[in-house]
């Protein structure tokens, strides 16, 4: 294996969300009836004419202006004619040739540190129908209800040369395209699809490698496997003086191997040429300034910035920047508190855990927003312990938004910081457990836990730890 290097390269397919399709007025709903949204124009029908989404081009530039790429100002449409079953014009309508965005890079997080992937262009198409073998023994199905949703294509160059790295590029692209809401990267309906070209050659050596295509995966876990798995194929091929031949191949999730569609050869003649039907289009500099300008902040400037401003770790800044609203949520909370660490750790902790309990997202408790404020800042003051404040107040306060001060002062939740009181309680606490003291005096420091947690149980939470383990060590070594 040390001998090798893999060579990869993605294509990945991501349904754009908007409401109709790329040159319809059709419907992109999924889950729809088989073949409930199609006209005379998704049916590729004699004398029908298609007229282009801008929602969709808007979108393309997005993804583009994001990934840092050039947007070409000049574009058209071409048809790449070819015949399959679920294409009913017998040609699809692509810009391939002539990409609306042109290079780029994202970045992804690897164990050794950051690392560039290339692109080679973003460029807007028409997905196609799908077709269905498994309902009847003996014919294919089609639902062309996909059939001319708009797509963007993003390949990269064949820079990737490992599963694990294609593994986070596509984790990071879904993210990306999640964020900007371009697409909603559910693998599972089909919105995003990923093909993986693969080869291999000997270290050092520059000349690619006969490559092979696995096609239409459709979870990351999967390309990742389906990578790994023809790495090693490949491979051991070679290594028994087979020859490698150019191919298309699929993957069996049942038992994670790959196995040949077809034989493939470089030349494919799709005759493209531009789409008489289609005007060509012209983006202005205006126009790609405003779609600019309306790009909310990207996840590795929000964790560049929060690293320095709020002095959180790589590790809180990741977390917070999973997803977007998760990101907005924080931002607000920020405009309100201080307390960034604590708002940080609240955040990926019991307001995660409750949302993720109760199946709520962050728009759901906008309103409770002032609420954790307060709630932050008691616990910051030392009036609300930690663990009251988590499995109390803030409950309650997400049940019934409230004051969370005024819900602690009317169950007698405020923390004490009183020394006589905390005195009182030691003092009963140490009285009932001699023998417990008698070992601590002896040298067994760990029972000063014990001691602390008595004392939380008589005072029902509201002795303050710091105060009550200050105390219990100064009665103790007297």
């Amino acid at each position: 294996m040390g001998k090798y290097e893999a060579v990869i390269g993605l294509e990945i397919h991501a349904q754009l969300s908007t409401e109709s399709k790329l040159f319809c007025g059709d419907a992109t709903r999924f889950g729809a009836a088989p073949n409930a949204h199609v006209s005379p124009i998704t049916l590729g029908h004699p004398g029908t004419l298609p007229k282009t989404n801008t929602k969709a081009i808007e979108y393309a530039i997005k993804m583009g202006l994001a990934c840092g790429c050039n947007i070409a100002q000049e574009n058209y449409f071409a048809r790449k004619n070819y015949f399959y079953p679920d294409l009913p014009k017998g040609y699809q309508i692509s810009q391939h040739t002539t990409p609306i965005c042109v290079g780029g890079n994202i970045v992804i997080n690897t164990a050794n540190g950051e690392k560039s992937i290339q692109l080679n262009r973003i460029h807007l198409e028409e997905d196609a129908g799908k077709s269905i073998h498994d309902i009847s023994p003996i014919n294919t199905l089609i639902d062309l209800n996909r059939a001319g949703t708009p797509l963007i294509e993003l390949v990269t160059e064949p820079c990737i040369h490992s599963a694990e790295d294609a593994f986070l590029f596509v984790t990071e692209v879904r993210k990306l395209v999640r964020w900007l809401a371009v697409c909603d990267g559910n693998m599972e309906e089909g919105s995003l699809r990923c093909d993986a070209n693969i080869s291999i050659r000997l270290k050092g050596d520059p000349v690619l490698g006969t490559r092979v295509e696995v096609k239409n995966l459709n979870s990351i876990r999967n390309i990742k496997k389906a990578i790994e798995f023809e790495i090693e194929r490949l491979i051991q091929l070679i290594e028994t003086g087979g020859t490698i031949i150019q191919q298309t191949r699929s993957f069996d999730a049942s038992n994670d191997t790959t196995f040949s569609i077809r034989d493939k050869e470089d030349a494919n003649d799709y005759r493209y040429f531009p789409d008489p039907d289609l005007a060509p289009f012209h983006l202005t500099d205006e126009y790609i300034a405003s779609i600019k300008a309306a790009l909310p902040s990207l996840p590795n400037e929000l964790k560049a910035a929060w690293k320095v401003a709020f002095g959180l770790s790589a590790y809180d800044t990741e977390q917070l920047c999973e997803h977007k609203g998760e990101a907005d949520f924080f931002i607000k909370l920020t405009q309100q508190t201080k307390h960034y660490k604590a708002a940080a750790n609240w955040m990926l902790g019991p307001i995660r855990a409750y949302l993720n309990e109760k199946a709520l997202g962050y728009s759901d408790i906008e309103g409770s927003l002032p609420y954790l404020v307060e709630l932050f800042n008691l616990v910051e003051a030392g009036q609300l312990n930690f663990s009251v404040a988590s499995n109390k107040v803030f409950k309650a306060v997400m049940e019934q938004p409230q004051s969370p001060s005024e819900y602690a002062k009317a169950n007698n939740l405020i923390q004490t910081q009183s020394s006589e009181s905390i005195a009182n309680w030691i003092d009963e606490v140490l009285s009932a457990n001699p023998e417990k003291v008698a070992e601590y005096k002896k040298g067994k420091r760990g029972l000063i836990g014990l001691f602390v947690g008595e004392v939380k149980k008589k005072s029902k939470g509201t002795a303050d730890p710091q105060k009550t383990t200050q105390l219990l060590e100064q009665k103790l070594s007297s």
